[in-house]
């Protein structure tokens, strides 16, 4: 079974930063892709940005050029570094990995992000 930790969530001032971090119990190698979903009270959850095993990103349009998702193989670890926050950007945070072989998807438990105006 996998785990996917995340942490980082908390509260900030809008235009403040943060990074998430999700630690995989194994290998991210064995992951098509790993990313990050958001959910908003009262809405669907959404993807955010999404990282490939060779490091190729796709983001939402909402939080392009202010938003980074990266990698550490070497700690099994995905980062989202989130910029100049907006009070939209207030959700509850999930990691997402697909596995390679079977294209199960494993979510992290979330952490929530709030952003003050």
């Amino acid at each position: 079974q996998v785990q996917l930790v995340e942490s980082g969530g908390g509260l900030v001032q809008a235009g403040g930063s943060l990074r998430l971090s999700c630690a995989a119990s194994r290998n991210i190698f064995s992951f098509n892709a790993m990313g990050w979903y958001r959910q908003a009270p009262g809405k669907q959850r959404e993807l955010v940005a999404v990282i490939t095993g060779i490091a190729r990103t796709n983001y939402a349009d909402s939080v392009k050029g202010r938003f980074t998702i990266s990698r550490d193989n070497a700690k099994n670890t995905v980062y989202l570094q989130m910029n100049s926050l907006k009070p939209e950007d207030t959700a509850v945070y999930y990691c997402n990995a697909n596995d390679r072989v079977d294209h199960y998807d494993y979510w992290g438990q979330g952490t929530q992000l709030t952003v003050s105006s």
